[in-house]
């Protein structure tokens, strides 16, 4: 698991300037996943999401950063436990946040290294083990990019950013962390052969949420919830296989409880993977031809009186993203008034800092084409977005009020209200003070700074 890390950036997807022979190798032994999608693209709802095998917005106030991810919702790692598995993580698990009521992280037990897990592990017993890298997060060592020979002239450089070196750099820093992750991915790899256990292991590559950059990170459009995702089984997957159905980090949970043969408990909103990677194996009754994703709170940054974040919700299919956003009054990348946001005071807080992020801020007035883009980043949103994916795969330009485009509005607006109407998310069926009524006053997470309000 990476921690912000976007699709395309792998050496697999077509990005010739980004190193990954690991994740690359993970993907041609096994299956490479083209439309990979998170439930929520910030890192506590999405592990949750990942963990739960239900869409985000069931979570109650786990659907935030910093949120309690409760008992009552069952985890994998459990279930797995409970079988006979031995299970547990290392680095970043499930988080921030606090596993109240909870004896432990929900992605298991703690070790200082998966080689430490592997010592104490009892021989004989299965394992389910989650590797959690702190890369690519940030922050970067500036201009540590360039130095290791990524030339910031030759990165791909999205529709959504300025044209400038500042934001090459930058991105060039974080093509480096993602190299340093698919190193992690090679050690990880090594010692499973050395084991004499890679064939017989199910391995995963993704990452949790996107990279973090305006638009991106926090954000509904691709560079924020779809993901790179490779899995590998040795023989029990054919080889060389590439996926373009539309596959939810939801599923991994159901996934990995079939490979053990355990039963799918009905709460899990995802489905297994199985029958798309073994030809034998039941393909499953999900509609794979779109996907449902969402946001309530990233980081709180709104002006006083409404510490908030910003409540949207969307699907996807191969034409078209549809984007609905419950409280178009507010900021969606936090509050430019830093005075006015005392809950958590941060200039544009729901973006991480970093030099293209104060570029941005800084010459958002420098002509026509940056107040563009610093407009499409971090100033307020209509109530519904529409993204012709054909003739705008950067997803810029808004159709919603286009009057060629009303029929696809209403007919994808509708499928996506039916989908939360029929998973009980609260912004449809009411009772949406769930995701409002435990805010994170700050400081780090303790049940002292959270306060449920029933």
């Amino acid at each position: 698991m990476a921690d912000d890390w976007s699709y395309p950036h792998a050496g697999i997807y077509g990005d010739t300037l980004i190193q990954t022979p690991n994740f690359d190798r993970v993907a041609n032994e096994g299956v490479l996943f083209e439309h990979a999608y998170v439930s929520s693209p910030s890192c506590t709802p999405s592990r949750a999401s990942i963990l739960t095998g239900q869409h985000f917005w069931r979570l109650e106030e786990g659907s935030n950063l910093y949120g309690p991810l409760r008992p009552e919702f069952p985890v994998y790692p459990d279930l797995l436990e409970q079988a006979g598995y031995e299970v547990g993580f290392t680095r970043k698990g499930w988080g921030p946040g606090i596993h109240e009521g909870r004896p432990r992280n929900p992605a298991g037990n703690q070790f200082a290294s998966f080689e430490q897990f592997i010592e104490q592990r009892n021989d004989g017993l299965p394992f389910c083990f989650w590797f959690g890298s702190k890369e690519p997060h940030r922050g970067y060592e500036k201009g540590s990019g360039a130095e290791a020979g990524i030339s910031p002239e030759k990165v791909h450089l999205p529709a959504c950013f300025p044209d400038h070196e500042m934001v090459r750099a930058d991105i060039a820093d974080y093509y480096l962390e993602v190299q340093q992750y698919d190193a992690q991915i090679g050690e990880l790899l090594a010692k499973l052969e050395d084991m004499g256990e890679l064939d017989n292991t199910l391995i995963v590559v993704t990452s949790d949420n996107g990279m973090p950059f305006p638009r991106a990170k926090s954000n509904l459009y691709d560079m924020g919830t779809r993901m790179p995702l490779a899995i590998r089984w040795g023989n029990k997957i054919n080889s060389h296989q590439r996926i373009n159905e539309f596959v939810s980090l939801t599923d991994l949970a159901p996934s990995f409880l079939a490979a053990a043969s355990l039963p799918i408990p009905e709460q899990m909103t995802g489905e297994s993977l199985l029958g798309l990677m073994i030809p034998e194996e039941t393909s499953g009754t999900k509609d794979r031809s779109h996907i449902f994703f969402g946001k309530e709170r990233h980081v709180p940054g709104q002006e006083s009186g409404d510490w908030g974040g910003y409540p949207m919700r969307a699907i996807r299919n191969h034409g078209f993203l549809y984007i609905k956003n419950f409280r178009p009054d507010r900021w969606p990348s936090g509050t430019p008034n830093y005075e006015k946001a005392t809950l958590y005071p941060s200039y544009y807080g729901d973006v991480d800092a970093g030099p293209t992020r104060t570029y941005m801020v800084s010459n958002q007035d420098k002509d026509a084409y940056h107040r563009k883009l610093f407009s499409l980043a971090f100033e307020k949103r209509p109530e519904v977005e529409l993204y012709d994916l054909n003739q705008d795969p950067d997803q810029l330009n808004n159709l919603a009020n286009d009057p060629a485009y009303t029929e696809t509005k209403a007919s994808l607006g509708q499928r996506l209200m039916d989908e939360l109407i029929q998973s009980k998310d609260h912004r449809a069926i009411g009772g949406e003070e769930i995701y409002e009524s435990y805010p994170y006053t700050g400081g780090t997470p303790s049940p002292d700074n959270f306060k449920r309000e029933k």
